[in-house]
């Protein structure tokens, strides 16, 4: 039931406590004469309320609130799953919830250990030969591929490779981060069928093409069948392929993007990997590659060297792009990732991607009377509306539908994203 919050100034009452302190056992200070000047004047203007007043008004704003524990949240492109409680409470427990990142190693090795593993697991899940933890986000772990891209070609006396090409699908993330790590971006169009025009992305490749940045499932929910060719074309040209992991959720078990030709991916814990995130964070981008680019890998890396874990800094790695974080990760997200591994196994993490598509095309069956689809045929993941033609016929806009979605007490899915297609409602419901 809707109620009026009052704020704690205005549920004050005058003379009202939730606190008692003991009597005072030592001499009484006079706080004007050690203060001097700074002492205030006037007591400060804090609201006077009993303890349980307090307690009920933060509870009663807890409950305006909506997440994933409350309802469903198809927000597209964001993988809003259930995030499992056995997760919070492994990443609570005493060893890892209060070690310092400057702790001598001896003292961390159990914390060393869970790192080390989750890279190879997710280096095995994706078809990569090495991983970096340390990115804080999914923008941050594109940044850190396309530094490591830009390295590599600087090795080989060709830094004069400065165009990444970006589909016209992609996350707004992904030219951004191609532009703040100084490269000019060349968009790709997309095919009739919505995925990458392999005609175009051929006609765009040169000696000054750097790279492909690539999402498969692409933002659209489709499968980019052509992934192969597309890869190899780059190759032949050059260049090297980013996989941009914000889908791969719809391919967890089935494929691998190592296998599709992929050079350099992340993978955004905080989304297929259920960890909880929204509202800022926080996140962890972990970055994957190929051995053509492991030298280039941020330091420090884990080791596992003579029965123990070691940290290895940049001195011994001549190659490598240093720090793109401070310490070694978001650690309480990789431990979270770690447990999800730990708990589903390799089938557990197959049946995700199964009954993430399984609800995405029951649900896409079941909105295309109202909507039509963005493109036809089965879909991944997600899928996209086309609300174009309910503005035309009657003025009511998709943000005007996820606002009314909201005041019906649920969340909306993404609206106008991608921007390939009108008014745009893009729904992503999770195998949860």
């Amino acid at each position: 039931m809707a109620r009026t919050m009052e704020t704690l100034f205005e549920a004050s009452r005058k003379g009202r406590k939730g606190y008692a302190l003991p009597e005072l056992d030592v001499p009484a200070a006079d706080c004007a004469s050690v203060l001097g000047d700074a002492c205030r004047k006037e007591a400060p203007r804090l609201p006077e309320m009993a303890e349980v007043d307090v307690v009920r008004h933060f509870t009663g704003l807890s409950k305006m609130n909506y997440s994933v524990d409350d309802g469903f949240y198809p927000l597209g492109s964001c993988t809003m799953k259930y995030n499992p409680k056995l997760n919070e409470t492994a990443a609570r427990m005493p060893g890892f919830a209060l070690v310092h990142p400057l702790q001598p190693e001896e003292t961390v090795q159990g914390a060393l250990k869970l790192m080390y593993d989750l890279g190879t697991m997710l280096s095995e899940v994706t078809g990569m030969d090495a991983m970096t933890l340390q990115p804080a986000a999914g923008a941050h772990g594109e940044q850190a591929g396309l530094m490591m891209i830009k390295a590599y070609h600087e090795s080989r006396g060709e830094g004069h490779r400065n165009k990444i090409l970006v589909p016209d699908s992609a996350h707004g993330t992904n030219p951004a981060s191609a532009t703040v790590t100084g490269f000019d971006t060349v968009e790709v169009a997309s095919d009739d069928e919505g995925m990458v025009d392999l005609n175009s992305l051929k006609s765009l490749l040169d000696d000054s093409v750097a790279g492909l940045m690539l999402t498969n499932p692409n933002t659209l929910g489709i499968f980019e069948k052509y992934v192969s060719e597309l890869t190899d074309s780059v190759h032949k040209a050059g260049g090297l392929v980013y996989y941009d992991g914000a889908n791969a959720n719809a391919i967890l078990g089935k494929t691998r993007p190592g296998d599709m030709g992929v050079d350099v991916l992340h993978l955004n814990l905080h989304k297929t990997f259920s960890t909880p995130h929204g509202g800022g964070g926080p996140g962890s981008g972990a970055v994957g590659v190929k051995a053509v680019l492991e030298p280039f890998l941020p330091a420090p890396i884990i080791a596992h060297r003579d029965g123990r874990y070691t940290l290895i800094d940049a001195d011994e790695r001549p190659l490598s792009i240093g720090r793109v974080r401070s310490f070694y990760g978001n650690f309480g997200v990789l431990v979270r990732a770690y447990t999800y591994l730990r708990t589903l196994g390799a089938d557990g993490l197959t049946e995700v991607a199964e009954m993430a598509v399984l609800n995405a095309n029951y649900l896409a069956k079941k909105l295309s009377g109202l909507y039509p689809l963005a493109h036809k045929g089965h879909c991944m993941h997600e899928f996209v509306l086309n609300g174009g033609p309910l503005k035309s016929e009657t003025g009511v806009s998709s943000m005007d539908v996820a606002k009314a979605i909201i005041d019906a007490g649920y969340h909306p899915p993404t609206v106008y994203f991608p921007l390939i297609v009108p008014e745009a409602l893009m729904v992503e419901p999770t195998e949860t």
